[in-house]
């Protein structure tokens, strides 16, 4: 995207742990992601479609200037990300509300594609199969879930702590 190299593009390790969002459908959220991954230095896949047009305009809109030093690639559909997923031979980790691990408990790799559902639907069925699995984030009753921007934060922090992968 244009957008990503306006200024020196941030680098990242392709073998560091990475953060994938499926048809993301609230514009903010995905602009609070984007300046999460800019800030920690990971790598984003947006799995589109996306419940909004996703332009340089807006995404410059949300994410304000780390758009600009956050490094994006973007996947037709479920099929062209998981091709490229697969071809990596990253290891896909689900988080959802009906997770078998807890986060806190979870060993990360540092291959491993974090990968976080729509903010309306979270992710459906065959996604669920996909996953090499599944990781909730541990909540007070009678709280849902998280915000998926939150949810990545908690989770991305935790992983790159564990793999060694935090900034500075």
């Amino acid at each position: 995207m244009a957008w990503c190299r306006k200024k020196a593009p941030v680098v990242t390790d392709p073998s560091k742990v990475r953060l994938a969002l499926f048809q993301p459908d609230i514009p903010q959220n995905l602009g609070a992601n984007l300046r999460l991954a800019a800030c920690l230095g990971v790598a984003v896949d947006i799995i589109e479609p996306c419940g909004f047009p996703l332009t340089d305009a807006s995404l410059r809109r949300v994410a304000m200037d780390y758009a600009e030093n956050a490094v994006v690639s973007r996947h037709s559909g479920w099929s062209a990300f998981r091709e490229s997923q697969i071809a990596n031979g990253s290891r896909l980790i689900l988080f959802t509300t009906r997770g078998a691990a807890r986060l806190d408990q979870f060993s990360f790799r540092q291959d491993d594609v974090l990968l976080f559902g729509r903010e309306s639907a979270g992710a459906p069925e065959d996604i669920h199969r996909a996953a090499d699995e599944r990781v909730a984030i541990p909540l007070a009753p009678p709280a849902r879930s998280l915000n998926v921007a939150m949810s990545a934060g908690l989770a991305l922090w935790e992983a790159l702590k564990q793999t060694g992968g935090l900034p500075g």
